[in-house]
């Protein structure tokens, strides 16, 4: 992960491989430290604009020699587009494809100005965090290549914004690690990402963090839990499953919240087999799982003052002879019996053993639970956004607020009542698939169940957990989505 400082002083007295400005869409002249580096440039900058070469398009570069008229070696101005719809959204954006522009010229060191900071009208704090944030998420890639950058610096003339500017690289810091962590588990192979990896992972994190503690049941303690949906899940596989509870410390005084992700660490759909085509995806069906990690270790790095609990159940689904099968009927760990209609509805069996222990174990604040649990919501909202479905106004105000400015981006769907009836069993209390239609929305339902009275929110993130092609800062593969929208939460949500 590139390491990434603060300098206070000019951008143009700056010695390194490569300096970054930016530049509005249309602006005849570039001001601020665009226009110090374009006057010690002799108007190199400003001759560009004048042929129309450059107009400032968002996300699109110039790239300039300087000939040693400044100590940097190379001059990079990134558009930021049209300045009415410049948001932090741009920012990472911008930030992100200079960081990977440089990286393309194999360049070592970089510095970079804080987009937005100025002329932008965000606030710097905003500015400088998301300029951060877009430089890590942009630069990450799951296996390491020859080019690499090692260093940048993001350079603030303003004595009196440099407190402001650690902290907000120290934020974004923490968090990246949090979501490297994320798209590192996400991305792995199912071989590898195991229950007892991912058991690992959390004991990892213990033994790196004061503030974090670590407790790993097997199957026997699972059995003494009650927790039979989840075991019924595991039957199939002869790799063993593992219950994991995570906690991060930040104020032992407070009730926990409680963070419950889905860890189906590879999805076969069991004796309900999926399709061969693609199937090779649900390696990815843990990344609420891996969000949960991924989510504790941001934490015990920026420190909210807050008390969390994640809770991950970790198994494969797989179809062998000790499999359970459609019609059998199980029991969850609060005593509800579950008749199983397809073995490939298998998240929400897992999820209703954890929604209950945090129940009946936790006493919580308020639970939120992460699981790719529907390709229904797939279908519903596509690849970029997730499903949220809550009937607590003040826990979805907080969410959506997290969500519009992390740009994870959640739309509200419906607990609708009347759609209980599609799970109604006639052979146990619930049935755990309610058909095709509505399937997002039966299976928030069918989570529900387990929640008693708590406040709670369910999150599917089976859209935007994954990606088939690059975005700016969201490369190819695994996302990490969860992670930066929970500590945003996290952050704001006693305020």
């Amino acid at each position: 992960m590139i390491k990434l400082l603060p300098l206070q002083g000019a951008i143009q007295e700056v010695k390194t491989d490569l300096i970054v400005v930016n530049l509005f869409e249309g602006v005849d002249k570039p001001g601020g430290a665009t226009r110090a580096v374009d006057d010690a440039l002799g108007g190199m900058i400003s001759n560009v604009i004048k042929t129309g070469d450059f107009r400032g398009e968002k996300g699109k570069t110039l790239l300039l020699y300087t000939f040693g008229r400044i100590p940097a070696d190379r001059v990079l101005v990134v558009g930021l587009g049209k300045k009415d719809e410049f948001n932090l959204e741009v920012v990472r954006e911008v930030s992100a494809i200079a960081a990977q522009r440089a990286r393309d010229l194999g360049v070592k060191k970089f510095a970079t100005i804080v987009h937005g900071g100025g002329s932008g009208g965000l606030s710097y704090f905003d500015a400088a965090f998301s300029t951060s944030e877009g430089i890590f998420l942009g630069l990450y890639r799951y296996r390491a290549e020859t080019k690499e950058v090692e260093e940048a610096t993001i350079v603030e003339f303003n004595q009196g914004n440099i407190e402001t500017l650690k902290q907000a690289i120290s934020d974004a810091t923490g968090i990246a690690k949090g979501v490297y962590l994320t798209r590192d588990l996400v991305n792995m192979p199912a071989n590898v990402s195991t229950p007892e990896c991912l058991a690992d992972m959390a004991k990892n994190l213990e033994r790196e963090y004061k503030n974090v503690r670590a407790r790993i049941y097997d199957r026997k303690d699972m059995e003494r839990f009650g927790m039979g949906a989840f075991l019924a899940v595991a039957r199939g596989s002869a790799i063993p499953p593992r219950f994991i509870v995570l906690e991060y410390r930040g104020d032992e005084s407070e009730k926990p919240i409680v963070i419950a992700g889905k860890g189906i660490t590879f999805d076969s759909g069991g004796i309900s087999i999926k399709p061969s085509k693609d199937m090779w995806k649900m390696k990815f069906d843990m990344a609420g799982a891996a969000a949960v990690l991924g989510i504790i270790k941001a934490a015990a790095e920026i420190q909210p003052p807050v008390r969390i609990v994640g809770l991950i159940g970790a198994t494969y689904n797989m179809p062998d002879g000790n499999a359970y099968r459609p019609g059998d009927v199980v029991k969850a760990m609060n005593g509800k019996t579950i008749e199983i209609i397809s073995t490939d509805a298998e998240g929400r069996l897992v999820l209703a053993d954890l929604l209950s222990y945090a129940t009946e174990k936790l006493n919580p604040e308020l639970i939120v639970d992460f699981a790719t649990l529907t390709g229904a919501c797939i279908v519903a909202l596509g690849t970029e956004i997730a499903g949220l479905f809550t009937e607590f106004e003040d826990l979805e105000k907080k969410l959506l607020e997290a969500s519009k400015y992390t740009n994870e981006n959640l739309w509200k769907l419906p607990l609708y009542p009347r759609y209980k009836k599609l799970i109604k069993s006639d052979f146990a209390d619930i049935k755990n698939s309610g058909g095709a239609w509505a399937g997002a929305i039966t299976a928030a339902l069918f989570l529900k169940e387990f929640v008693g009275e708590n406040k709670w929110a369910h999150i599917d993130i089976a859209g935007p957990t994954w990606r088939d092609e690059d975005a700016p800062y969201l490369p190819k593969g695994a996302t990490g989505f969860g992670v930066r929208l929970t500590i945003e939460f996290l952050k704001t949500y006693k305020g």
